[in-house]
């Protein structure tokens, strides 16, 4: 275990230190400048805007599920785990708000508003996973400093972008050492649950939106039907989903070996 958390701790530190030797990282503006701004109904942006829905029809039963009966009667082996899955469901039911008052409007004011509940869902998700891999009550004590750091990371960036030194690395420690460090815990640890599997397809559902993301222009010019930034606003959805069909499928371990399943 000492081994394993050294190597967690030690990969984590290098990302940081490395991510910390390059140079203030500004918001280009060009980012604001999405291939599909057609508008209907009067509605700037449209199917850029629209595609965030699918975030609130996760989020809303992800935050029912972990506050139901079923989580108090063995959806979690420690209740106390399902507090940082409310707030990883409560961060994705508020992206569908935040990204979509964004893409009404896209600038650099409105994108805080789209990257704070994305901040809340990494962080909650890997307070979540430090849960179930590591401690109950590490991933509990973890889980509003990890929010803050978040939460910190984006509004440390809209400061600077506001004073003309614009700076997105702490923002990107946040979302890509949050994966980073997901990758290493259910490398390194043993997981208390079934179905790992799936928080693997989540994972890699969240990286193949990134590449739509990346791809918002080529996509749209094919055939100006739909852009690489609605789809990866889908995707994106999807992997909150498979997290959500995660959580409802799963089983404790234990109660498996208790049976002579496992």
């Amino acid at each position: 275990m000492n081994r394993r958390l050294w190597i967690l701790f030690g990969v984590i530190f290098v990302a940081v230190f490395v991510v910390y030797l390059l140079p203030a990282i500004p918001q280009n503006e060009a980012y604001h400048h999405f291939a599909d701004t057609r508008m209907f109904l009067g509605m700037p942006n449209c199917l850029n805007v629209l595609s965030n829905a699918p975030f609130l029809l996760v989020g809303l039963p992800g935050m029912w599920l972990v506050l139901s009966r079923r989580a108090k009667r063995g959806l979690f082996v420690d209740p106390q785990e399902r507090w940082a899955w409310f707030a990883f469901f409560l961060g994705v039911s508020l992206t569908a708000f935040g990204s979509s008052w964004y893409h009404l409007n896209p600038n650099d004011t409105t994108l805080v508003w789209d990257r704070l509940p994305m901040a809340v869902g990494f962080m909650s998700l890997l307070a979540a996973v430090v849960s179930e891999r590591l401690n109950v009550k590490a991933g509990l004590y973890l889980l509003l400093p990890l929010i803050a750091i978040g939460a910190g990371s984006v509004l440390y960036w809209s400061r600077t972008q506001s004073l003309g030194h614009g700076d997105l690395r702490p923002y990107a420690i946040t979302q890509f050492g949050s994966l980073l460090a997901l990758i290493l815990l259910i490398a390194l640890f043993r997981p208390r649950y079934t179905r790992t599997l799936d928080l693997g397809i989540a994972l890699a559902f969240y990286a193949i939106a990134k590449i739509f993301e990346a791809a918002d222009k080529f996509v749209f010019s094919l055939r100006h039907i739909v852009s690489g930034h609605t789809i990866k606003h889908l995707f994106a959805a999807l992997s909150t989903y498979w997290i959500l069909r995660m959580l409802r499928l799963r089983t404790p371990l234990d109660a498996l070996q208790q049976n002579g399943v496992w």
